[in-house]
């Protein structure tokens, strides 16, 4: 994978380890998590992407993540939120009322009491008129209590902070964005600080990245060959588990032969829908929702939840690679 046209034209040549049923592959079956669905004991986190609209699809997607987890007796651990976290115009920035309606309020503190950890999106690279990615930076600090954690652009999470299972590292996949975007200097300074992340010793069982924008999509944007050049060949080389995206308007999650890592998108937060190109190989589904992960140190579960809490893709992955589905 040295190269976009070598790493796309591999991707389009794999048959995958594994085949997807057809009624997975076109998003046909769904059903309701219960509680004795999910193993005792682990790590609960929630994920969300492309949600910061602040209209009725964010505000359904909310209200069904709250009432899962009450369904379930979860108290996540964390939230995960993949970018565009605000849409349109944020005039007063750091102090602008889209704080209280669309973060704090929106995902209350009584049903999420973790850390909220957040990346950049595109969107939040919007000058409106003011740039949302500064606000985004400073608010952690500027309000000591808050759940909001992004203390840089890029940055690492370990969780939990005694005997961690799992290591994150969050990214800023802003490349290319007609708006605004990571100067080159920048790109630079992430991919030495990856590179040397994914280097050290590993003492998780779980090797995870995050990012906005996808490396491999069947949706709207299709893949991003910058991001397959420049990380694709590092998650390979290190063992990367799970990478984690959104930016596309859909659920999905993709699996290829010889690749460590598993490719999960959760971009139904809120935002108007993508369509998603039907694909054998892969899960898709043009849908509002969500995302629930488990983490143990005996098995990683991905359950994609719409905004009815309805599950419609799930899997489970052990330390050696091996994927289940799950009904």
């Amino acid at each position: 994978m040295n190269s976009p046209t070598h790493a796309v034209s591999r991707r389009q040549a794999l048959k995958q380890t594994f085949f997807f049923s057809a009624a997975l592959a076109l998003g046909a079956r769904t059903t309701f998590v219960r509680a004795e669905n999910i193993a005792a004991g682990g790590h609960q986190f929630l994920m969300v992407g492309d949600f910061g609209t602040g209209g009725k699809d964010q505000i359904a997607v909310a209200k069904a993540m709250q009432g899962y987890a009450a369904g379930l007796h979860l108290k996540p651990d964390g939230l995960f939120l993949m970018g565009d976290n605000f849409y349109g115009s944020f005039p007063e920035g750091l102090d602008s009322p889209r704080w209280k309606t669309q973060f704090e309020d929106m995902y209350p503190a009584s049903a999420f009491p973790g850390p909220c950890w957040a990346i950049l999106g595109n969107h939040d690279y919007d000058n409106e008129p003011v740039i949302k990615v500064a606000a985004e930076l400073a608010y952690q600090k500027a309000r000591p209590g808050t759940r909001w954690t992004m203390p840089a652009k890029w940055y690492r999470v370990e969780w939990p902070a005694e005997n961690p299972v799992m290591t994150c590292l969050m990214l800023d996949s802003n490349y290319k964005n007609a708006i605004s975007q990571l100067t080159p200097e920048e790109i630079a300074r992430q991919r030495v600080w990856l590179k040397t992340e994914l280097a050290r010793p590993r003492t998780t069982r779980w090797l995870v990245v995050m990012g906005h924008h996808p490396l491999y999509n069947n949706g709207h944007h299709g893949n991003t060959e910058a991001l397959i050049k420049d990380w694709g060949g590092l998650f390979q080389k290190h063992g990367v588990d799970f990478y984690f995206c959104g930016h596309d308007h859909d659920l999905q999650h993709m699996e290829f032969e010889g690749m460590r890592t598993s490719f999960v998108l959760s971009g139904g937060g809120g935002q108007s829908l993508h369509d998603v190109k039907p694909a054998d190989h892969a899960f898709g589904m043009k849908v509002h929702g969500f995302t629930h992960l488990q983490v143990t140190k005996e098995k990683f579960t991905v359950r994609h939840l719409d905004a009815d809490r309805k599950q419609v893709h799930a899997f489970s992955k052990t330390p050696d690679g091996k994927i289940e589905f799950l009904s």
